[in-house]
């Protein structure tokens, strides 16, 4: 008997036909799916309710957020429901003195971010879709962004989760505890698993003091390694009080130039490879000078070419649109086959210099745009089609690029999937990589929490 879903959620949250549309694609444009019904519960009650009911006859569920994600892990094919948890958007504690925060998994990012800030605390978990995406989807792909390097990933920010299992029951892990020792640390499995074991409903965050200082440059390198040089140095001097440190090429910052409106070269020299590096304290004073003295000391040494300092806020942002638009300037150059790959940190000009090598040898004219978070070794190294190319034969090169790419980070012991997880897209990856130790304990885990099989199939396991 098929479950009446407008019991559960209501009439107007039951969505069917046409007004299905914006759930079935991913952000790529990659996968494009097809559901039973797109259903929008309000509570964890009824997301609860929605998946027994679901369990009862067979249905598989696909939970999704803001359906930013980046390997199709929300998109649902066939014979299945969406579970949106859009309606999901109470903050339901917020506690200063604990530095915690207690919100429902529809929250935007952004909005935690500011109810963090009106408290005068911190919520650092930032990345680009921060305007749109879902703390629920945050949390079951594990998402990373710009300040990994000194707060880590959303895996380190997350003290206990509210999750309704795959037969319908609710766990309550709702803890907001620095120390609890008691037994297996049941929220980590739900973390990253990108919806394949239960729905996450609620969370409790880690917050941090407001940063009162905040100092920003941007320097020009003549190589990866001299970044790795400045980074430590800039740890060292500012009591470890970098928070980004985001490398960009020639290639990338000349894109943005060109095609992000408002974005423009800080330096009168097209110099080789640029570093966006910052640093943040709740404690004012002191850190500018910091920065400074680290800067003064690398462009004597060799290690900087020339340096830009932030002098205002609108400076600050004017630096950070040369690294966000890295990605949009991307689009306008035609196709664009992109790797999300992380090495230890030491090893990232290796990784680049092999990487680059190995692709521009077997593909003549393509573009490496190679970016990102080099502090904590998280690379997107992106290639653009060859100038004048035709997009749909470069796109066709996409397995045979990734092999390439992958081969190389997986001898250097790095991950093909640093941030943006496996969904549809990396299966075949995850299948290549991972030994099969780990596939076998994650089918085990799999099997006894979703013994039907009914949670996101498709996705991450191969």
């Amino acid at each position: 008997m098929k479950p009446d879903f407008a019991a559960i959620v209501g009439m107007g949250n039951v969505l069917t036909g046409t007004d299905m549309a914006p759930y079935l694609s991913e952000e790529r444009g990659l996968y494009h799916g097809s559901a039973l019904a797109v259903l929008r519960p309000g509570s964890a009650g009824e997301v609860a309710a929605v998946v027994k009911a679901c369990a009862a006859a067979g249905i598989a569920v696909v939970p999704q957020g803001g359906n930013t994600g980046l390997c199709g892990g929300g998109v649902p094919d066939g014979r299945a429901v969406v579970v949106s948890t859009e309606r999901l958007t109470r903050i339901r504690a917020l506690d200063p003195i604990n530095f915690t925060l207690t919100a429902e998994a529809g929250c935007v990012l952004a909005t935690l971010q500011a109810a963090a800030e009106e408290r005068d605390c911190l919520f650092p978990l930032s990345l680009a879709a921060e305007g749109s995406c879902r703390i629920g989807g945050n949390i079951s792909t594990n998402a990373g962004g710009v300040n990994v390097l000194r707060y880590g990933n959303t895996r380190d920010l997350v003290l206990g989760l509210e999750v309704v299992l795959p037969d319908g029951r609710v766990w309550d892990g709702l803890r907001a505890l620095r120390k609890d020792n008691t037994g297996y640390d049941l929220k980590h499995l739900f973390i990253g698993a990108e919806g394949t074991l239960g729905i996450v409903t609620a969370c409790t965050l880690k917050l941090f003091p407001r940063p009162r200082e905040i100092a920003t440059a941007m320097v020009a390198l003549p190589d990866p390694e001299s970044a790795l040089a400045i980074l430590a140095a800039a740890r060292s001097a500012s009591g470890d009080a970098v928070t980004a440190c985001e490398l960009i090429p020639r290639i990338g910052v000349d894109l943005c130039v060109a095609h992000v409106a408002g974005a423009r070269d800080p330096f009168d020299r097209p110099y080789p490879w640029v570093l966006l590096l910052e640093l943040a304290s709740s404690r004012p004073g002191g850190l500018r000078e910091a920065l400074e003295g680290v800067l003064e000391a690398a462009l004597e040494n060799g290690h900087a070419l020339d340096a830009v300092l932030a002098e205002s806020g609108e400076q600050r942002k004017a630096l950070w649109r040369i690294r966000e638009g890295v990605p949009e300037a991307q689009k306008k150059e035609g196709g664009s086959i992109k790797h999300d790959v992380a090495v230890a940190t030491s090893r990232v000009p290796e990784m680049l210099r092999r990487c680059t090598a190995a692709v521009e040898e077997s593909l003549p004219g393509v573009r490496v745009v190679a970016f990102g978070h080099l502090g904590d070794g998280n690379i997107h190294f992106n290639l653009t089609q060859p100038a004048g190319a035709d997009k749909q034969a470069f796109l066709a090169e996409w397995a045979r690029m990734n092999r390439l790419v992958h081969d190389i980070v997986a001898d250097m012991g790095g991950s093909v999937s640093a941030e943006h997880g496996i969904g549809r897209l990396k299966i075949e990856e995850m299948a290549r990589y991972k030994s099969e130790v780990e596939l076998d304990l994650m089918r085990r885990v799999k099997a006894a929490l979703d013994p039907q099989g009914i949670m996101n199939p498709g996705k991450i396991l191969p």
